[in-house]
């Protein structure tokens, strides 16, 4: 993708993600036990077809998102990554969101399907229609949360197979 193209892109999304999410319901989510707050994100245990599929996102996923550098989990993972500080998480081959019975709606960044959920601080988003569920927690102090998404996408397109987890 060109720099004028991307600049578009990142010009666009704000607005229409901030339409999309508003259109989205988001009564009834609940939270986990997990910690949004920390550069430790719970480490997922997929299943072997799914770990595979992580592996290889892990291989692809950008040294920045957002304008935020890419750090190290602790622990290392193949399954983790982070970014910035309070950090965008990202966690693949998580178990498919609770949230995803009771919704259908979701949002489309950059051809890959999200379900957003609202959260204390913030967002969480997991993959829909995706051989493995990845689940990407964008605090809200990078509003629109949404964009992290946007420099995330190539790599899950790539390497997350369309598909039912």
């Amino acid at each position: 993708m060109n720099s004028a193209h991307r600049s578009l892109t990142r010009r666009l999304v704000p607005l229409s993600a901030t339409v999309a999410l508003a259109l989205v319901p988001v009564a009834g989510c609940s939270l986990t036990g997990d910690s949004d707050d920390t550069k430790a994100p719970a480490v997922p245990t997929p299943a072997p077809q799914a770990a595979a599929i992580c592996r290889a996102l892990h291989k692809e996923l950008p040294d920045t998102v957002n304008g935020l550098k890419r750090g190290t989990a602790e622990p290392a993972s193949d399954y983790t990554a982070v970014w910035g500080d309070p950090a965008v998480q990202l966690r693949c081959g998580v178990p498919r969101p609770e949230a995803m019975g009771s919704k259908t709606d979701s949002a489309e960044v950059n051809g890959v399907e999200w379900l957003p959920e609202k959260r204390d601080d913030g967002y969480r988003f997991t993959t829909v229609l995706r051989r493995a569920y990845v689940e990407v927690t964008v605090p809200g102090k990078y509003s629109p949360e949404i964009n992290p998404l946007l420099d995330l996408a190539p790599a899950v397109k790539k390497t997350v197979p369309k598909g039912v987890a």
